[in-house]
């Protein structure tokens, strides 16, 4: 094969109705011509009267077996992302894994809640993401309510409050930090925030209605991290990845009564005409 193979991972659970989770970074990566492997963490299933969020978690050797498996490969891993972890013994076991490999970039999405609550699954799990992986960030994608739980300051709701947000984020470690605002801050804009230590890139698209968002946080991360791992500007790569997410979201259908997802390879048909 003469073109080289670029190889990401994510850490993430798995969404049964495919929507997010490892369903939305493997995809993610695919669109971005990445090779995609990984090391699964969790399983959200769904009540089908009620769509009641059930999450389990893999036992602890399961996932260090993976990592293992994973770290067998003699191609290097230029990104890795995190999604939902579950547990702190996890959270410890990633830790322990970013520190003992080399990873040219690093994606931290504190994922703290499932799609459509506001209540996070393991309080505790959020204090461990925010000691032991946001510090070793290149970047960090919260939504607003893992925003306001990692910077201690409570769930933004302005752009003001999501800036202060990220410079609490950012002086854990991080490098960069990007605040989810989406459609969620009284805006007709669909907005989010990038800060670089010095600077506030404010990232607007118009809104979409209907809004098919079912998996645009873990989208937005994954292809964040992709485009990072094809050595972009990380302005460019949030930039891209908005653009990306925003198509999905555009060419995204009714699963059910209860969620609609987004439609990856939007952005790519758009691109052949083919939407």
């Amino acid at each position: 094969m003469d073109q080289e193979v670029i190889r990401a991972l994510t850490i993430a659970g798995s969404d049964a109705s495919g929507g997010a989770g490892m369903a939305a970074d493997l995809t993610t990566f695919e669109e971005y011509g990445l090779y995609g492997q990984v090391a699964l963490t969790t399983i959200v299933t769904m009540d089908k009267e009620t769509w009641s969020h059930h999450v389990t978690s893999l036992d602890i050797s399961l996932v260090e077996a993976q990592f293992e498996t994973i770290a067998a490969g003699t191609k290097p891993i230029t990104a890795v992302k995190t999604g939902m972890l579950g547990t702190c013994d996890i959270v410890e076991q990633v830790a322990k894994f970013l520190s003992e490999n080399e990873f040219k970039y690093i994606v931290i999405d504190p994922v703290l809640a499932c799609k459509g609550t506001d209540e996070v699954l393991n309080p505790e799990t959020a204090d461990s993401i925010r000691e032991l992986l946001l510090p070793m960030a290149t970047v960090a994608t919260p939504n607003l309510l893992e925003a306001g739980v990692m910077s201690g300051l409570g769930t933004p709701t302005t752009i003001d409050e999501m800036k202060r947000a990220a410079e609490a984020i950012h002086a854990l470690g991080t490098k960069y930090v990007v605040v989810k605002g989406g459609k969620a801050v009284g805006s007709d804009e669909a907005l989010d925030i990038l800060f670089d230590g010095k600077e506030f890139t404010i990232l607007s698209n118009p809104m979409i209605e209907p809004a098919h968002t079912h998996g645009a946080g873990c989208t937005f991360s994954a292809a964040i991290t992709a485009g990072l791992a094809l050595d972009l500007d990380i302005h460019d790569a949030v930039r891209k990845a908005k653009d990306y997410v925003t198509a999905a979201i555009k060419h995204g259908f009714d699963y059910n009564d209860f969620v609609g997802p987004l439609f990856r390879p939007a952005y790519r048909l758009e691109k052949q005409g083919r939407f």
